[in-house]
């Protein structure tokens, strides 16, 4: 037999699933796909319901992160093509576009050696993500961005920021109050459970930091406790130290400073750091596909009679 056989289609039959994992989350796993409308490899994100029926948090969270993701379009933000639910296996399904590479984490572990034009052309496209989901109305925090939720098409260097689940839509205030996060990557406000958009971007600075020293910040703590004994105190990682190049440090500092004083996405992308970088340098990555989305479903109702939630 000389072609892969799909281990389940989606009601349309437009997506098949197969066999091998694209990667394993605590909450999700993510299949390789095939949309046979366009011909192209997509990413089957499956969650099993069951698992969540006394939690009703996480069932919120889920329905959440599909709502908003149907509303996100942007090249620097992993796009929703269908969701629905399987009723037979109590599964959430969802199609989104799959990056080839995977995630940047694992994709900086595999290349020991980078440049600094390809840092800057990564770090400059999850700001322009950063900056779409701030600017969009309403606000949009991620509270989860980190090297390991930014994904990359290594044939293009282009770069997504994906998993929403800790995403929240914010009022015109701008502030959020709930504590949610990976503990190396969250702002000292966050903890205050008092905080705006501008943890994203304390949050990118430790994505730069890692990306440059290939270490998660605050490696050294082995316990969540210490970390946040270091963050609420105002003590950088010990990673900061390996950052030779004193360019890349300044604008890290930046990322990180107090919230008073750190700048917003958009402020970021005028900085001196991005000189020399040509606009179309990770613009134009060639004809792509456009795929209209069908119909995305909406999980309150079967929430709401199967599960007593919302």
């Amino acid at each position: 037999m000389d072609f892969e056989l799909f281990e389940e289609v989606d009601p349309t039959g437009r997506y098949g699933r197969y066999s091998d994992k694209l990667g394993v989350g605590a909450v999700k796993k993510v299949y390789r796909a095939f949309d046979q409308q366009e011909g192209i490899e997509v990413a089957w994100n499956q969650v099993f319901l069951n698992r969540f029926t006394d939690d009703n948090a996480m069932l919120q969270r889920l329905n959440s992160e599909v709502q908003l993701l149907k509303t996100l379009e942007n090249d620097n933000i992993i796009k929703l093509f269908s969701a629905w639910i399987d009723v037979d296996r109590t599964a959430l399904n969802f199609i989104t576009e799959a990056c080839t590479s995977g995630n940047l984490r694992d994709y900086r572990k595999k290349h020991r050696r980078i440049s600094t034009k390809a840092l800057k052309k990564w770090s400059r496209q999850i700001l322009r993500g950063l900056e779409y989901l701030h600017l969009h109305e309403p606000c949009i925090i991620h509270r989860d961005l980190n090297c390991s939720n930014v994904f990359i098409n290594n044939n293009t260097g282009e770069v997504k920021i994906g998993d929403f689940g800790l995403a929240a839509a914010m009022e015109k205030e701008h502030v959020a109050h709930s504590i949610l996060g990976t503990p190396e990557f969250m702002a000292p406000e966050l903890y205050d459970e008092n905080y705006t958009e501008k943890v994203d971007i304390y949050a990118f600075g430790m994505c730069v930091l890692e990306l440059v020293t290939r270490e998660i910040p605050y490696s050294e703590c082995d316990c969540v406790a210490k970390i946040y004994k270091k963050v609420t105190s105002g003590v950088k990682p010990q990673a900061m130290n390996k950052v030779k190049d004193m360019g890349i440090k300044g604008f890290i500092e930046k990322c990180l400073a107090p919230v008073s004083e750190r700048p917003s996405a958009t402020e970021l992308l005028q900085d001196s750091f991005f000189d020399g970088l040509d606009d179309d340098d990770d613009e134009n990555y060639g004809t792509s596909l456009y795929i209209a989305p069908l119909e995305i479903c909406d999980l309150s109702y079967f929430l709401v009679h199967n599960f007593h939630v919302f």
